[in-house]
């Protein structure tokens, strides 16, 4: 069982607040108090007393509540290796697994995937990422971003077929069997932009533009390669 103790309303609103939307069973006690005989884990805040007992003690952050939940469940669940599944795109659609259990979901835009994923790991042991192979360009940019262990996964199948009331899931359900599909570890992909490739971009620089301007070849294979957004792409088109 999970006991929470703290004497900080803010961590215990927010720790509580995690556990209950995950339906996990838990019980709170105030600090000092004697804990249940079923005490696995402990969180508590960073003024407060532990008990000399052989449990698990998680230190809790009141503005990282999920992260002190995950410490927890990670715990119960006896450890299990960080992994990231991540099926890029424009919005590409992220996976966290803890061993075989899918720990959190994202569906974040391009700019903020590498972000995201950093935050995700930032204090598992021996964490990876695997990124699907389709959309070259993308998972290339959010690759080139990441400082730690990442696979380049044949993604081939992993999207489902997708039910009445699960539209939008498909990038995330993907994300998830991207992530339990080993691959081919790579420091950094390069990828040279397809002319089509390039065409979409020119074509989305058109769609951006209030004034229906088009970006040239040269700045559309910067966006390509990461080094600007479609608005940076405008405006130093604007000052040529």
């Amino acid at each position: 069982m999970i006991v929470v103790a703290t004497a900080d309303f803010e961590l215990y609103h927010g720790v509580v607040t995690e556990l209950r939307e995950r339906g996990v069973e838990f019980t709170t006690v105030e600090p000092g108090d004697e804990l249940p005989e079923r005490t696995h884990v402990l969180i508590v805040g960073d003024g407060d007393d532990v008990p000399d007992k052989e449990i698990e003690i998680v230190r809790a952050d009141p503005t990282e509540p999920r992260r002190a939940v995950e410490s927890a469940l990670s715990s119960l669940r006896d450890g299990g290796r960080t992994i990231v599944g991540v099926d890029p795109g424009d919005r590409p659609g992220i996976a966290v697994l803890s061993g075989d259990v899918v720990v959190a979901a994202f569906h974040v835009p391009l700019a903020d995937a590498a972000g995201v994923i950093t935050d995700e790991i930032a204090d598992a042991a021996d964490p990876i990422v695997r990124v699907g192979d389709g959309a070259r360009l993308t998972g290339a940019s959010v690759i080139d971003e990441l400082d730690v262990p990442v696979e380049l996964v044949d993604e081939t199948g992993t999207t489902p077929s997708l039910g009445t009331g699960a539209r939008g899931m498909g990038d995330v359900l993907a994300a998830v069997n991207i992530a339990r599909r080993s691959g081919e570890q790579v420091r950094e992909r390069t990828v040279e932009p397809t002319v089509g490739e390039l065409d979409v971009i020119k074509a989305r620089s058109r769609e951006q533009s209030a004034t229906n301007r088009e970006i040239d070849e040269t700045l559309a294979r910067r966006v390509a390669a990461g080094e600007l957004t479609i608005q940076e792409a405008l405006a130093e088109h604007r000052g040529q």
